[in-house]
């Protein structure tokens, strides 16, 4: 009896929809070695080539052509399986394993978690603080079953849900006469004292392109792994930062610094919930990703209230 395993048709699909190995495994949130494998065993049971690989070109057999249509109307209806018997749940439950962004970490989740715990009295959360690299390799080795970091994220292998807009405003110290009439150009030579998060954070991707031509100089000199240092760096005078809206209101009480916003358009970041394209998980996510989309009071700042 031929055993071909719903794993080894889902790393087919990868495969087939891709032509490289290395993109398949990162869709199926694998190794390469470990999709290599399970494509070689299928091929061995079905007695039969499925890819032709000639140097760094890969192309379907006709035997995969033909199989293809019925893997991927079998690969439907077990997702259509998934999702009826999930929606069957009164509610989420268990235990999940959540992973978040340090820039939105401290912003969201004294709101998210009695929303979450209201929600899903039952659901046991875990969660893991990260920068988005480290977020996506969990995700993809199943250490964690999800994350909220913003957007572009490109990695075929993750299935994204939008949460929310999160705009920009700028952090300054108080009483500095470069900022005294708000709103703030892009190109404002008062930017060349930008200060950013170190390498890795996305946050600080996100910093160099609202600046535009504008070169910090302050980059080479300064670096932080928390906003909240940056922003108590900016209240001692010593630059200026970014802070996200949802950050905007711990930010107007520090003592020393004001909020101030940019000019029109108002530069910003969208924030998604991410999971594995291929994995178990997907109604749950969609139901957590309703949940953190609809959170108020997140953001509270209006440009006409930014300046503290």
């Amino acid at each position: 009896m031929i055993r071909v395993t719903l794993r080894q048709l889902q790393y087919f699909d990868a495969l087939a929809q891709t032509l490289h190995f290395g993109r398949a495994a990162q869709m199926a949130g694998v190794s390469q070695p470990a999709l290599s494998a399970q494509i070689a065993e299928m091929e061995e049971r079905l007695s039969s080539r499925l890819f032709e690989r000639g140097g760094k070109t890969i192309r379907l057999t006709d035997t995969a052509e033909a199989l293809r249509p019925r893997i991927e109307s079998i690969l439907a209806e077990v997702r259509d399986l998934e999702t009826n018997a999930s929606k069957g749940r009164k509610s989420m439950q268990g235990r999940f394993r959540l992973g978040i962004i340090p820039t939105v970490a401290p912003y969201l989740l004294p709101y998210a978690l009695p929303a979450l715990k209201e929600r899903f009295p039952n659901l046991s959360l875990e969660l893991r603080e990260a920068v988005t690299a480290t977020l996506v390799d969990d995700t993809a080795s199943g250490l964690i079953d999800g994350f909220v970091a913003a957007l572009p994220l490109d990695y075929p292998g993750l299935a994204l849900e939008t949460l929310f807009r999160d705009r920009f405003f700028l952090a300054v110290p108080a009483n500095d006469p470069g900022f005294d009439k708000p709103p703030v150009p892009p190109e404002s030579p008062a930017l060349e004292r930008l200060m950013l998060l170190e390498e890795g954070h996305c946050m600080r991707d996100q910093a160099m392109a609202i600046c535009g031509s504008v070169k910090p100089t302050a980059m080479a000199s300064y670096g932080a792994t928390s906003l909240t240092t940056l922003l108590h760096m900016v209240s001692h005078g010593m630059g200026v930062t970014i802070v996200p809206e949802m950050a905007a209101r711990s930010a107007k009480a520090i003592p020393g610094l004001n909020v101030v916003p940019f000019a029109e358009p108002i530069p910003s970041r969208d924030i998604c919930l991410a999971w594995r394209r291929n994995g178990m998980r997907h109604h749950q996510c969609m139901e957590l990703a309703e949940v953190l989309g609809g959170i108020s009071g997140l953001h509270t700042e209006t440009l006409d209230h930014a300046p503290g």
